[in-house]
């Protein structure tokens, strides 16, 4: 008896399926080409440092100061790169700095320990952020008048409470924090704030509601208010954020430095939009992302340190800094443009 002839297989069926890609290849499928990109600017900024000063550079405690230095200037960074993802500005976040480091300083501060110049430093950090907040969001002021002016007033005011003098601080616990023995495993605990301060920045601005009223508030702030966000009261805690930011900044740099100085904080307003332009974040709002602007602060530091160990002029690292924010944003123009 004859058998059944079976069909032919297709010959598609006859070729083995590719199995899953490999782990690496799916993570730089998944990773931002802007944040390669920076990383292999730092990569290349570590190996230029090597190179010239290897003996220094690649010193394990100054690698530790650049993190521990990068710590105050990256928590504000945060608190920046919510603010203009929402499509807004502050440019009074190192007087804010200045104003919670030396009204947490004082003699009567000081007194309280430790906690009182932890809570001082941020309760002036929050309530300069407030009134911040309520002048732009319910004030109707533009965020770069009444932040101009909170950055004129916070001097004003941290002069007027050191008249020109360093407070020294005198708490012993707070002055611990900065030594070697509280290292983790040879980590600065400013450096661990900085970590957790950017975990809890990039969980906010990625996965939560919070985050996606960020963006949309920066996008487009009416079609964010017809989709039912309150765009100022969206507003107000935005500029909270950033001066709770500047608060904990203000500590970390009293735990630094030793003293709280009304010079404190100088430019650090232009190095924080800086650090948040090149790490990707739109200065008309809409898209922002933590991990670009760590970059940002570490290229940064990066920088600052090479030109020091090479004994050269800080103007001429002022000026590789302005040329890094030009070719940074003519970069977002190009990517805009072509998108």
């Amino acid at each position: 008896m004859t058998q059944p002839v079976s069909p032919p297989r297709d010959s598609a069926d006859q070729v083995p399926q590719p199995g899953p890609p490999p782990a690496w290849r799916a993570l730089l499928g998944r990773a931002d080409v802007r944040t390669l990109s920076l990383l292999g600017v730092l990569a290349g900024l570590i190996l230029i440092g090597g190179i010239t000063k290897p003996d220094e550079f690649l010193d394990t405690r100054n690698l530790q100061l650049v993190l521990t230095q990068a710590s105050v200037i990256g928590v504000v960074t945060v608190g920046m790169t919510f603010v203009i993802t929402s499509g807004g500005i502050d440019l009074s976040v190192g007087a804010i700095v200045a104003l919670a480091s030396v009204w947490a300083t004082t003699v009567a501060t000081q007194e309280y320990g430790f906690g009182g110049i932890l809570f001082a430093s941020v309760a002036v950090g929050v309530g300069c952020g407030l009134v911040n907040g309520l002048l732009i969001a319910y004030g109707g002021v533009v965020p770069f008048i009444a932040t101009l002016a909170m950055l004129a007033s916070a001097r004003g005011l941290a002069l007027q409470i050191t008249d020109g003098r360093t407070q020294i601080v005198t708490v012993t616990s707070v002055l611990d924090l900065g030594e070697r023995d509280a290292y983790v495993l040879g980590v600065p605990p400013l450096v661990l704030v900085f970590a957790v301060v950017t975990v809890i920045g990039g969980l906010m601005l990625n996965r939560t509601t919070f985050g996606r009223r960020t963006v949309a508030v920066g996008g487009n702030a009416e079609a964010a208010r017809l989709a039912g966000i309150d765009v100022r009261r969206q507003r107000l805690y935005l500029y909270l954020l950033s001066g709770l930011c500047c608060g904990v900044a203000a500590f970390l740099l009293i735990v630094l430095s030793g003293s709280g100085q009304n010079t404190n904080g100088n430019l650090y307003e232009l190095d924080a939009i800086a650090a948040v332009i090149i790490g990707g974040t739109l200065l008309t709002g809409g898209r922002g992302t933590i991990t670009g602007s760590v970059l940002g602060v570490l290229i940064f530091t990066t920088i600052t340190d090479i030109f020091a160990l090479n004994n050269l002029q800080s103007d001429v690292q002022q000026i590789a800094k302005g040329a890094i924010i030009v070719a940074a944003v003519l970069v977002q123009r190009r990517t805009a443009s072509t998108t």
